[in-house]
């Protein structure tokens, strides 16, 4: 008698292991493809709207529907090319990267939440409010401007910003 209820025991725990080993194998082959991203994932995205590669510093995050854009200087995107070294210039050539980022993300401008300028003179404050407000014409978003010691590259001004996504 003692014999038999080991049997039943032995072959209780072997059906649960074999049952537990099968369900997972069953949860894990029956998930979709990874082809498709999960709309709770985090896309990496280049200048382009292409996977990023594996540099340290990614110009366009998507997540959750939010766009996150990393710092854009004047010459972030275009590092060969001269151009004059007035606020006006480096402000217009910034704002060109960051709507170009904001759209490839599926936002607008108008869906920029939050912007955060940094000035290499606080004394460009003037004239980079003069180009900021064209992009804008609806009212901008929140925004923090700084000035700091000096920015990459050579360029007056340089922004980040957050906004959501509107559109797929």
């Amino acid at each position: 008698m003692e014999l038999v209820q080991v049997s039943r025991r032995n072959f209780a725990a072997r059906f649960a292991a074999i049952l537990s080993a099968v369900g997972i194998a069953g949860a894990a082959l029956s998930k979709p493809a990874a082809a498709a991203p999960h709309k709770n994932s985090v896309q990496k995205l280049n200048y382009e709207g292409k996977p990023a590669g594996t540099g340290f510093i990614t110009p366009l995050i998507i997540h959750n529907g939010v766009i996150y854009i990393a710092g854009q200087g004047a010459h972030s995107h275009d590092s060969q090319s001269q151009f004059p070294m007035d606020i006006e210039t480096h402000t217009t050539k910034v704002m060109d990267n960051v709507k170009t980022l904001v759209e490839t993300g599926g936002g607008t401008m108008d869906s920029i939440l939050m912007l955060t300028v940094y000035l290499a003179k606080i004394d460009d404050y003037d004239g980079m409010n003069k180009v900021f407000k064209t992009y804008f014409p609806n009212g901008g978003p929140a925004r923090t401007t700084v000035a700091v010691a000096a920015l990459p590259g050579n360029s007056l001004v340089e922004i980040n910003c957050t906004a959501a996504v509107v559109r797929k």
